[in-house]
């Protein structure tokens, strides 16, 4: 009988943690929280106090639990080194019914053997300021989803949320659209000159001054007269400035700046970077080495790096690209104001598993998102690029050009690691120099130099761009909203309540997402905004430190909280009934049209209803603030109808956003948004109901995977689950299919449900 059990959050994680540990421990999954506050009421009762109960799927799990605590000594509650994991920790230990002194708590910042044993050997006690940290989180989001949401679903329509964190993204979204709406482009002209020196090549420069003052040119008649007295003049080089210039590293990846990265350089999803990272960091089957955590813990805010681990990359460094590329001491980086500092910044567990070492035990995502924090993290210990940096100054008249050249003079980092910028500032300066990054000629200060050639272009300033998943969470984290282990949340609720579509991987405020933020920011603005709930994480984090009582932090929210939701249950207006105005007039009666949100999506309808039925598809947006009939802004460059040539228009139906052509209902061309789909994946199963077609993965309206016959319609034979090439011994189906369950875990089974033959594909595992 084991004399110690061990209890993480993770199946995938005992699989690993049974390699390092011998028969003496037992290892078991709480697979995430066991308790939550009751559903039936509020759960929160006098003096804030929480109500619990056991999850009702987590029930079988609880009871094995206590059931392999009672069989041991000691038992070591490792769920994740956060919050959330001290919390499942302390909900672990109320229901085990174990003498509070035969309970330890251990955390593995890496899932490896050394930092496995090392935990063991030191356990600690919960921490009981983290549980009230997380406590107060819970309950002060359930007053808020409990109280909040329900005067949603009576003044708007059911189903829709709200929450401290969500409402505010939902309305740094939406401000973001109201400033791109708002914004009054401004015409500029850049004026560039193709000069000739003494020694070859030509290069451009840029009109940068006039009369000694920033140059300034809006209009073509006012860059006609300048290219006009350009073409008519002389040019000398005024200066020729020279200087060095370096490059650092970036700090090693935190939670937010590894989503954001991944969702520039891959295109990942906030949701599927975390989901990647979580199979890192438990642990991958990794040949002879067997299950092995690859990266330190993923949810972290803190750029601090391990001592040990800082000694193990620079002796990498100095064995792959010589100790010329190595500072003198290692680089330290300061992590932002209000970091917790518990855990380090993500990095990889061992410098024996570089990423091509490991590459064929990895599926293709896994790989490119371990390369990443491999080479982010290499680089941040490497010395920084240097530059050689030349600007020139060229005069003629009144006018001074500039050029400016930028050469790579030593790698330094770069030899690793390049960085992706992922937004446009809104905009060319009319003051950017031509030439970036370019080799300039070799020029004397008072040379002087011949015109090959004037250029002038009309230029147009441009709004600030709308948010895409990186740039959200940036701003997100910069305004101190939420935490790391929250952000692929918040963003899957924006586009699950239907507040946001995502066009061409932008965030774009639904009508009804607007409606929403309206009503919110009408009734909740002074706690739902981006300084209050910042303030709150700052509570949050207080309470942890032992510097703020959790009580006192609810009451004085709950007492701002009740005030406003008393003034807008009474004052808010009731959409539901009511619907959103518009400018546009029924077409069968001639009274105002109104928007309103249904069970299968937003539409407009008569607001005469019942006397009148009349209803369309809307527009994406609001009709009432749209200047162009739903047409997308001549920035976004939609072509034409196919078939008409009549504008295409943003239209939106149930199943989400399309183009559809302005000549409606005469022309009902259409055209999707976003790349073609991808052609089916094969399987290489051959369909068993029509022996002539291959099983293919598809996917439904609502996004999940099935699986079926490629000669539909002909053949409709579908499966949900993969189709495994395999006879059922028992039956004699010509195929089995793969499944995942969290009580069998990973198995086969057969598809006839009149057979029960399952088959376990999880690795055997040693007794203990």
């Amino acid at each position: 009988m084991a004399k110690s059990l061990i209890i993480v959050e993770s199946p995938a994680k005992t699989r690993t943690l049974r390699k390092f540990l011998s028969k003496d421990f037992a290892v078991e999954a709480s697979v995430g929280h066991i308790r939550d506050l009751v559903k039936k009421d509020l759960g929160i009762g006098e003096n804030f106090e929480p109500r619990y109960q056991i999850l009702p799927e987590k029930k079988d799990i609880v009871q094995k639990l206590r059931r392999a605590a009672q069989k041991a000594d000691l038992v070591y509650l490792a769920p994740d080194p956060d919050r959330e994991g001290e919390a499942i920790a302390w909900h672990i230990a109320q229901v085990l019914d174990k003498e509070p002194e035969a309970i330890r708590r251990v955390t593995f910042n890496e899932i490896t053997r050394r930092a496995v044993l090392e935990a063991l050997e030191h356990p600690g006690s919960i921490d009981q300021r983290k549980v009230e940290a997380q406590t107060a989180r819970r309950v002060l989001d359930r007053l808020m989803g409990f109280k909040l949401s329900p005067l949603l679903w009576d003044k708007v329509k059911q189903g829709l949320s709200a929450g401290r964190v969500q409402s505010v993204a939902l309305k740094m979204v939406c401000d973001r659209e109201a400033e791109i709406e708002a914004f009054v482009p401004e015409e500029y002209w850049l004026i560039d000159a193709e000069l000739m020196g003494a020694v070859p090549p030509s290069f451009t420069a840029r009109l940068h001054r006039i009369d000694d003052k920033k140059a300034k040119v809006d209009n073509g008649e006012q860059a006609g007269q300048i290219v006009a007295g350009l073409e008519g003049g002389t040019f000398r080089v005024a200066t020729v400035e020279r200087k060095e210039s370096k490059q650092s590293p970036a700090p090693p990846f935190i939670t937010s700046r590894l989503q954001q990265a991944a969702a520039r350089r891959f295109g990942f999803p906030v949701k599927k970077t975390m989901s990647l990272a979580q199979r890192l960091y438990e642990g991958k089957e990794i040949g002879d080495h067997g299950p092995t955590g690859l990266i330190t813990y993923m949810r972290t805010d803190s750029t601090r790096v391990a001592e040990e681990a800082l000694e193990a990359v620079r002796e990498w460094i100095g064995k792959e690209y010589g100790e010329a590329s190595l500072p003198s001491k290692p680089n330290r980086y300061r992590s932002k104001k209000g970091a917790q500092d518990a855990h380090e910044a993500i990095r990889p567990t061992s410098f024996d598993l570089p990423p091509q070492s490991v590459a064929r035990y990895l599926e293709r995502d896994e790989l490119r998102l371990y390369q990443l924090i491999w080479d982010r993290f290499v680089a941040s210990q490497m010395l920084p690029a240097v530059f050689d940096v030349t600007r020139v100054d060229v005069e003629s008249g009144p006018y001074t050009l500039r050029a400016e050249g930028k050469i790579l003079k030593s790698p330094g980092f770069l030899a690793v690691y390049r960085d992706d910028s992922d937004e446009n500032s809104g905009g060319a300066s009319p003051d950017a120099s031509a030439g970036d990054d370019k080799l300039l000629p070799e020029l004397a200060e008072g040379e002087g130099l011949s015109l090959q050639k004037v250029t002038s272009e009309q230029k147009f300033t441009k709004p600030a761009a709308r948010f895409n998943e990186a740039s959200l969470v940036r701003a997100l984290e910069e305004n101190g909203i939420g935490r790391p282990s929250t952000y692929a949340t918040i963003l899957a609720t924006l586009s699950d309540r239907d507040y946001v579509d995502r066009l061409e991987k932008r965030f774009h405020p639904t009508a009804l997402g607007r409606t929403v933020n309206r009503l919110l920011q009408g009734g909740f603005a002074d706690i739902l905004n981006e300084g209050y709930t910042a303030g709150l994480e700052s509570e949050l984090d207080r309470i942890e430190d032992g510097e703020l009582d959790w009580r006192a932090a609810l009451s004085a929210f709950d007492s701002k909280f009740a005030k406003d939701l008393e003034t807008a249950s009474a004052q808010m207006p009731n959409v539901k009934r009511e619907g959103v105005p518009t400018n546009e007039k029924c077409p069968d009666c001639g009274s105002p049209l109104v928007l309103r949100f249904g069970r299968f999506g937003t539409f407009l309808g008569c607001s005469t209803y019942p006397d009148c039925r009349y209803t369309r598809n809307p527009d994406v947006g609001e009709p009432e603030e749209s200047e162009n009939g739903g047409a997308p802004a001549e920035s976004e460059e939609v072509p034409p109808c196919e078939l008409c040539g009549k504008p295409m228009t943003l239209r939106r139906s149930r199943f989400g956003p399309f183009y559809g052509c302005s000549g409606y209902p005469e022309c009902k061309q259409t055209r999707r948004i976003g790349p073609a789909p991808e052609p089916p994946k094969g399987t290489g199963v051959t369909c068993p109901e029509c022996s002539k077609g291959e099983i293919v993965e598809k996917r439904s309206r609502r996004g999940k995977i099935f699986f079926s016959c490629n000669r539909y319609p002909e053949c409709k034979y579908a499966l949900w689950n993969k189709p495994v090439e395999r006879e059922c011994p028992d039956c004699g189906s010509p195929l089995l299919t793969e499944r995942v369950t969290k009580k069998k875990g990973r198995h086969l089974a057969c598809p006839n449900k009149e057979c029960s033959f399952e088959e376990s594909l999880e690795p055997e595992e040693t007794e203990s």
